[in-house]
């Protein structure tokens, strides 16, 4: 059984910064990435980051690259996404997901087993 938590959404002005947080419990042994999805409403959801909890290795999407910035804190399996420059397109529930590895083309969804339930970032003024 493995279990994923996030913390850290909010509401911020454009412009501002925030950073979440997602601890992975459990059975974790032989997954060895942790990503970040984000889904708006009406959209799809989307690959924002991912990371590699072995090598460090990171994937962004193009739209959050320079902004965005992925992390491991210390304990394999706990990863941060610190996001500066915020802007009202980032509003969405951001999911963490556990998987086997973090592609450096782009990632997807099947691509990982294990998700957690989400929270909530709103941007706006």
């Amino acid at each position: 059984q493995v279990h994923l938590v996030e913390s850290g959404g909010a509401s911020v002005q454009p412009g501002g910064s925030l950073r979440l947080s997602c601890a992975a419990s459990g059975s974790t042994s032989g997954y060895n990435a942790i990503a970040w999805f984000r889904q708006a409403p009406g959209a799809a959801r989307e690959g924002v980051s991912c990371i590699s909890t072995n090598s460090g290795t990171s994937w962004y999407a193009d739209s959050v690259k320079g902004r965005f910035t992925i992390s491991r804190d210390g304990a394999k399996n706990t990863v941060s996404l610190q996001m500066n420059s915020l802007k009202s397109e980032d509003t969405a529930n951001y999911f963490c997901a556990l998987g086997r590895y973090c592609s450096l083309i782009r990632i997807e969804e099947d691509e990982y087993d294990y998700w957690g339930q989400g929270t909530q970032v709103t941007v706006s003024s």
